[in-house]
């Protein structure tokens, strides 16, 4: 079995040191969907939600909190992010939001739970916006895509079919 990478040797967690690792161009994709009632995909259609324009509060919620990962997730080195971006599409034929983040950093370590966070927090943003239509509303499917950089090498969810 491989050796816990947060673990010291007390059995107390601790951050991992990447200080003598290289630093190099990494990125990462995640996404999420959001599965809504046909009334409330609708309204964010039609940007009738009460709140505001889900889709671009969302995306801006996605990206703020790329910014704050590191605040959130214990452990999680605090990274100089390059870009962030969230596109929320939506899927007219299962009433969904369909939420993809892209992270880019030239950083010692990667920056997949930048991409993650984006897009978990981007749609909880619509959940938020949307609950009071709807309490059935369900996120799921949230995944890394794909990532690029450092020793672990490339991923893509499509490498893994």
């Amino acid at each position: 079995m491989n050796k816990l990478t947060h673990i010291n040797s007390k059995g107390k967690a601790e951050m991992v040191d990447v200080s003598a690792k290289e630093d190099t161009i990494r990125t990462a994709e995640a996404f999420a969907e959001v599965f809504v009632s046909g009334e409330v995909f609708v309204k964010i259609k039609n940007n009738e939600i009460a709140k505001g324009d889900v889709l671009a509060i969302a995306k801006f919620a996605g990206i703020q909190a790329a910014k704050k990962t590191s605040e959130l997730i214990p452990l999680c080195h605090n990274i100089q992010i390059s870009k962030v971006d969230v596109n929320i599409e939506l899927n007219d034929k299962n009433n969904s939001l369909e939420i993809k983040s892209f992270a880019k950093t030239v950083a010692k370590t990667g920056i997949e739970m930048e991409a993650l966070t984006a897009a978990s927090v981007a749609a909880l943003t619509v959940y938020d916006m949307c609950k009071s239509l709807d309490k059935s509303i369900r996120i799921t499917n949230i995944k890394l895509l794909s990532k690029t950089g450092g020793k672990s090498g490339n991923y893509s969810v499509k490498d893994r079919t």
